[in-house]
């Protein structure tokens, strides 16, 4: 069954999607969480249950993060994707709070050929766990906040939560 809430954020309204699952805390492990405006975002879809207690633990985490009292998150969650999604995603997860890496980074993290830069590019455009999963700490080589699926802004804002925004726009 899928479930799904919002939740009020510095950002904005956020929608968190997941599924029952027996061994996550709270019951549900986590499929989606996108930001307002963000492009490919989930919607709400018929025959999904609204339940806010399902992701009352994911709830409190991510109020945790946004309160600057968090730094890194245990949330059981879903990961679809192809092979080479899932390598991207698998390095992103490992970026460290408060810092930051570029696309080029994570070419070389995962053993990528230079040219794949492209290729992480759209894998971590393809991130359905925005915050989460933190691919807002991915920024270009020369330093700019390109690249978000949700816009500079949110960017901006999650990194300066993490005290790792960079001067550059």
């Amino acid at each position: 069954m899928t479930l799904y809430t919002t939740l009020d954020s510095p950002l904005g309204e956020l929608l968190l999607v997941g599924e029952e699952s027996a061994t996550a805390p709270g019951g549900t492990a986590l499929a989606s969480l996108s930001l307002p405006g963000q492009k490919g975002a989930a919607t709400v879809q018929d025959g999904w249950t609204r339940d806010p207690d399902a992701f009352a633990a994911i709830a409190e985490q991510l109020r945790a993060y946004f309160d600057g009292t968090l730094t890194r998150f245990s949330i059981e969650h879903l990961t679809r994707g192809t092979d080479f999604q899932q390598r991207v995603w698998k390095a992103l997860e490992a970026v460290p709070y408060g810092t930051t890496t570029t696309y080029g980074g994570i070419a070389a993290e995962i053993g990528a050929a230079r040219g794949a830069v492209r290729a992480v590019g759209t894998a971590i455009g393809a991130n359905p766990l925005l915050i989460i999963r933190p691919c807002h700490r991915v920024i270009a080589a020369d330093g700019s906040l390109s690249g978000y699926a949700a816009g500079p802004a949110p960017k901006r804002t999650l990194l300066g939560i993490e005290g790792a925004a960079p001067d550059a726009a």
